[in-house]
């Protein structure tokens, strides 16, 4: 007999072009969640089956509002089977405490998802990457390239799955393979930076967490303007 089964997904956490995949993991489902500030996780959306909830922009404010409800959940006995969609060790509490009150929990995240989290599932999966993995050098880059090209080079280079590069990260990048510091520049800073050039750039989410992604329309529209 299947167990009723419901899935919660950490939709800052976990990117929807991974939707199929997941969803496979959580067959008859009966509760199919992504939590996050809708304004983040609006391509969720895109799936059906899957029902958004906003938690607002506050930090974690995702992370808490997942944990209560399929707390309340198990304790209503709704729910056997708990499918958590996420990379953020965060959860290893969560899982642990479903355990102990009889429920499997299926833990479905990415290689960066800690051990801690893993082992906390009563089984984990991995999700498959839809694309190879991007060279540890950045591409090469014309000496000429405007600093918006060398930013581009240098995410397509660092980004895993689409998911974009760490702000942090990608200020030790810049630094480091073009010299580039942000001090010198008129934005003083990467965040002001990117979020002057939202037609280029996604910045997302709030907080210590951001990472940058590019936008190809953006650049397609740059390139056109160039020629």
């Amino acid at each position: 007999m299947n167990k009723p089964t419901a899935l919660f997904i950490d939709g800052e956490n976990i990117s929807a072009t991974f939707a199929s995949q997941i969803l496979k993991f959580a067959p008859g489902a009966f509760i199919r969640r992504a939590y996050g500030d809708v304004a983040q996780i609006r391509s969720w959306g895109d799936s059906p089956s899957i029902r958004l909830v906003h938690s607002g922009s506050g930090k974690n404010a995702g992370d808490v509002l997942l944990a209560l409800d399929a707390l309340e959940l198990a304790l209503e006995r709704r729910a056997e089977r708990f499918v958590i969609a996420s990379s953020d060790g965060d959860f290893t509490h969560l899982a642990t405490r479903l355990r102990e009150k009889g429920m499997e929990v299926l833990g479905v995240g990415q290689e960066k998802a800690p051990k801690a989290f893993r082992e906390s599932c009563s089984v984990f999966h991995l999700l498959k990457s839809k694309t190879t993995a991007a060279p540890a050098r950045p591409p090469a880059v014309k000496k000429s390239a405007s600093l918006d090209e060398k930013i581009r080079a240098a995410i397509e280079a660092h980004s895993k799955d689409g998911a974009g590069v760490p702000l942090a990260e990608l200020a030790t990048i810049m630094k480091k393979d073009h010299g580039v510091l942000i001090g010198n520049l008129p934005d003083k800073k990467w965040r002001p930076y990117f979020s002057n050039r939202p037609n280029l750039f996604a910045l997302d989410p709030k907080g210590p967490k951001a990472r940058v992604r590019c936008r190809p329309n953006g650049f397609s529209q740059l390139s056109a303007a160039a020629k």
